[in-house]
């Protein structure tokens, strides 16, 4: 058997995990302002782990609220300046060039604190079958 109907088939299937999880995201979680480009989305060696890459684009002001991660996120800030609030640290705000690591369930917002857009590359390493994202009140 060719190994391409497999490959096709694993596709598919990464393809439904992306939908599901953009359609089962709170109308909320993605406020005007704000968005998501998702780039790319690997399983990982480890069991039920995978890899995922967003741009994230805020318009100036704009602020993405408290939220979670069922993993790890590791930010680099590709252009303007962000604030970010991280539970336990005081705000920071980084610019590009800038990282930024938030450990897994860690509570944590954003706001864009400059004149323009602002972007930064998301990095998760989540579990496959939970919610990328969880806002918290």
């Amino acid at each position: 058997m060719s190994p391409y109907p497999l490959r096709t088939l694993r596709v598919l299937a990464s393809a439904a995990v992306l939908a599901t999880n953009l359609l089962t995201l709170p109308a909320a979680a993605q406020p005007a302002g704000v968005t998501r480009t998702d780039l790319q989305r690997h399983d990982l060696s480890a069991p039920g782990r995978e890899a995922v890459q967003v741009r994230v684009d805020l318009a100036p002001g704009v602020a993405f609220s408290r939220h979670t991660h069922p993993g790890e996120e590791i930010i680099y800030v590709l252009t303007g300046a962000i604030e970010y609030d991280v539970e336990g640290k005081p705000p920071v705000t980084l610019k590009a060039g800038d990282v930024l690591f938030i450990p897994a369930g860690t509570v944590h917002a954003a706001k864009n604190v400059g004149q323009d857009t602002a972007s930064e590359l998301a990095t998760y390493i989540v579990a496959k079958d939970k919610p990328l994202l969880t806002l918290v009140k």
